[in-house]
């Protein structure tokens, strides 16, 4: 098959486009490099199977000309961690919306299936035990930019749905829980590279408020194969399913437990949300994901454990 990935120069388009590869298929990436790195992606340039596109999702002619040519769209593309949208909601918007409207319309145009990778920021400040699908959705003023990103992504998968639903489009949508591992920077607020890469340079790791916040991390590998099992499975088609490991850590355990695997000499220090955002930041308290639908429409769950997720990060920023 010949497949889009839409940001498949970034953290998880990259797996993605690792395993598509590895399985013979055809690829053809687009991504603007604006959060995603062709270091990424180098290892495959010369693979006649594969094409790099460096262009923007926001780019409708592009767009199109590339979609009439593949078989499924794996998208992607989107703005992403809490710094990145915080610091540039504008241009976050745009893209998350106005970008995922030109991809499903091209997709519809030209009746090829999509999956859609949206996020449990979906959630808001839902706490329940355990995230399903069908859950409120739990927000704060919209004059808080920090929701601005979970307005987006609904606002993406409402337009999804209506696709399916009105013109049999076959889309599928993924809800992200917090995947790690290998090529994830730091560098957007995301908290496990960014605890690493202080762990292994003696620098404090800085855990922002209380540190009880909860959260669950899947490693990507565990992530790639529950994308590549849903965009394949006709059970699917018209469905949002969360992906995610069950596995609940509090951030300031998380901090240890990393100085520990690490055996580092960093400290902690704690730092106010206004301090590394903006006033009246809201966070979330926890965020656990209910998987029992994904399991029963294909069968997956999440197999690597925390440890082991660390583990390989260190490894491959030590490299």
């Amino acid at each position: 098959m010949h497949y889009l990935v839409t940001g498949g120069a970034g953290f998880i388009g990259s797996h993605l486009v690792d395993s598509l590869l590895e399985s013979k298929n055809e690829v053809t990436v687009i991504d603007n490099l604006s959060t995603g790195r062709l270091e990424n992606i180098k290892h495959h340039l010369s693979n006649s199977k594969f094409n790099f596109i460096e262009g923007t999702i926001l780019d409708k002619q592009l767009v199109d000309s590339i979609i009439r040519k593949s078989d499924y769209v794996f998208h992607l593309a989107a703005a992403v961690g809490v710094f990145n949208i915080v610091k540039n909601p504008l241009e976050s918007l745009v893209t998350n919306i106005q970008g995922s409207e030109i991809i499903l319309e091209a997709c519809a145009n030209h009746r090829v299936p999509v999956l859609v990778t949206s996020t449990s920021e979906i959630y808001g400040k839902n706490t329940s035990d355990s995230l399903i699908e069908e859950d409120d959705r739990i927000l704060g003023s919209p004059l808080k930019v920090r929701w601005s990103y979970s307005e987006a992504k609904a606002i993406e998968e409402v337009l999804a749905y209506i696709y399916w639903i009105q013109n049999k489009l076959p889309i599928r949508i993924v809800r992200l829980f917090n995947t790690v591992g290998p090529r994830q920077s730091g560098s957007y607020g995301m908290v496990v590279p960014r605890f690493i890469q202080a762990a292994l340079s003696g620098e404090p790791l800085i855990v922002y408020g209380d540190g009880n916040q909860t959260r669950c991390f899947a490693h990507v590998k565990d992530v790639i194969s529950a994308l590549v099992m849903v965009a394949h499975s006709e059970s699917t088609i018209g469905t949002v399913v969360n992906v995610g490991n069950k596995d609940e850590i509090s951030i300031v355990d998380l901090a240890k437990k990393i100085i520990r695997i690490s055996n580092s000499k960093s400290k902690i220090l704690f730092e106010n949300y206004d301090q590394a955002y903006e006033p009246g930041f809201e966070d979330m308290q926890r965020r656990v994901p209910n998987t029992e639908k994904i399991f029963n429409l294909v069968g997956w769950q999440a197999k690597i454990k925390l440890d082991d997720i660390i583990e390989d990060t260190i490894k491959s920023l030590e490299v």
